[in-house]
Order: C-alpha cells, then structure tokens, then sequence
C-alpha cells in the first residue's frame, strides 16, 4: 500500500515538473515570437532610413514642407502627397462613420441571427475580400461619371477623378473592418446590464444610446482605427481614380496624389540615387505616420476603456 502511494505520489510530481517544462516553454515561444515581430519592425525602418538618406541628406525637413516634386530638375517635396493622403484617409473615415455604426448596431443588437442577418455578414465579408483593383476598376467605370455629372451641376470643374472620388471608394473599402469589429463589441455587452436599464423603464433606443454604446466604445473606436490604418496605406483603388497630380489639390473635387499611390506610380521608372532615395523616404514617412497614429489611437482606446470602467 505504501509502495502504491509513494508511487502515486511520485508520478504526480512528474506531471506537475511536465506541466511546469510544457507551461515554460510555451512562454519562451511567445516571448521569442514577440522578439521576432519587433526586429522585422525594427528592420523594416532601419532598411527604409538607410535608403532615405541621400535625400534626407540633400533636402532635410524641406522634403517635408516642399510643395514641388519635379523629378526632372531633383526637386522632391513630400507635401502634396501627405496632404492628400491625410485628406482622402480622413474624408473616407467621416464618410463610413455612420454606416459602419447603423451595421454594427443592427448586427449587434437588433438582428443577431435570421436571414436578414446572415446575408448582411456574408455581404460584408464579400466586400471586405473584393481585390482593390476591382474596386478601382468599378470606380473609374461606375463612380468617376457618377462624381463628374455631380460636379458640372454644381459648376466645378469637372475631373471626375480626384480627392473626393478616391475617399468614397476608400469609405466603402474600409466599412466591413470597422462595422465587423463593431458587431462583435455591441454582441458582447452583458446581457444584464441591459435588461437592468429595461427594468428601469428605457426604452431600446435609450438602452443603445446609454448603455450599449458607452460600454462598447472603445471597442468601437479600435474598429475606426483599424480601417484608418487601412485607408492609409490602399495604394491601387486610389491610384486609378485619384487623378496622379503632384500638385497641391486645391479642393477635395481637384486631383492629387497619396504617398502610396506616387510610390505606385513612379517608383518603377525611378532614375537616379536621389529619385530612388525619395520615392524611398515618401515610404518611410507613410510608415511613420501609420505608427504615430496608431499609438495615439491606442492611448485614447486605453482612456475610454479606463474611463468606461469608472
């Protein structure tokens, strides 16, 4: 009997050692996958600083505030392009805001199974896979006479193509990661926290509007964030139906240029150190300000959550 519990006892500790070795080890695999990711960023940015450097050596903060980019005479200036991709990121972003927000809540809180519900995800899956370039291709056939028409009603000069054009395409290629993210935080709110606001007297709208929303918030603004990162960095779509201007647009309707879309452009016919190194640097500040306003958008996720909790 003794020999049966010494040894019972006795595998039991090497179970536990076993679970302790397994528990380990898995932990040194996350932490060297972590390890990973941030050197293939970390390279990322050292490779793309290395091959700015002739231009930023040549032009320094001027390549940021040059409004000129002539490629013939060297002259890059970065201006036009941030411009216009802050421009076309953002005007997507307002635009898909209250259509990300009606599928969210309709998904999330109002039809949550049923056939209504099933096709609206599996539309917006379908849309969230579609090629860029097809959605480019719809826009230069379908949306660019659509926008030209509106344009010469109105008495502006009428490019079809431009800053508007590309942020309307952008608005309907980033709705599906915003309105899905959306769905999922709205679908997770406690179901008692709501039937608590139903019991008090409020009706559905009220319990969306002061309970659903302020719990899901931060979620919900992760979803913007995740396709303002999206918006940022579409190169084709927007390149087909942006108009390729290197000048400063001067209105929304006017054609332009994103830093995506001049690197698509160009970078191919790039002749000469300085031209490459440009293109180059264009990517690198692209990169930068992705990360800039991911971080910020990270803190404020973090400050609603915080302030949720309150």
């Amino acid at each position: 009997m003794r020999r049966v519990l010494f040894s019972g006892k006795f595998i039991g500790v090497i179970q536990r050692e076993a679970n302790i070795d397994s528990d380990r080890a898995f932990k040194n695999i996350l932490y060297i996958s972590g390890i990973i990711v941030l050197i293939l960023v970390l390279g990322i940015f050292v490779s793309l600083t290395l091959n700015s450097f002739p231009s930023i050596k040549a032009f320094g903060m001027r390549f940021l505030t040059g409004k000129e980019w002539d490629p013939v005479s060297r002259e890059f200036g970065a201006l036009p392009f941030i411009i216009g991709t802050f421009l076309t990121s953002f005007i997507a972003l307002l635009i898909s805001i209250p259509f990300s927000l009606a599928i969210s809540i309709l998904l999330g809180e109002y039809y949550k199974k049923g056939i209504l519900s099933s096709t609206l995800n599996t539309t917006i899956e379908l849309l969230s896979g579609i090629p860029s370039i097809i959605y480019g291709f719809w826009g230069l056939f379908v949306l660019v006479p659509i926008v030209r028409a509106f344009e010469i009603k109105f008495g502006i000069s009428p490019y079809g193509v431009g800053i508007v054009t590309s942020a309307i395409i952008l608005a309907i290629m980033i709705i599906p990661y915003s309105a899905s993210l959306g769905r999922e935080v709205i679908s997770l709110v406690p179901a008692d926290i709501k039937e608590a606001a139903y019991s008090l007297g409020a009706t559905r709208y009220e319990v969306v509007r002061d309970v659903v929303m302020p719990y899901a918030r931060s979620g919900i603004f992760a979803g913007f964030l995740l396709s303002l990162g999206r918006a940022l960095g579409e190169t084709m779509a927007v390149t087909m139906v942006i108009g390729n201007s290197n000048l400063l647009p001067s209105s929304i309707f006017a054609p332009g240029n994103t830093m995506a879309s001049v690197i698509a452009n160009e970078f191919t016919e790039a002749t000469g150190n300085l031209y490459f190194s440009a293109l180059i640097e264009v990517g690198m500040v692209l990169f930068l300000l992705t990360t800039v306003i991911n971080i910020i958008g990270r803190i404020a996720i973090k400050k609603m959550a915080f302030e949720g909790g309150q």
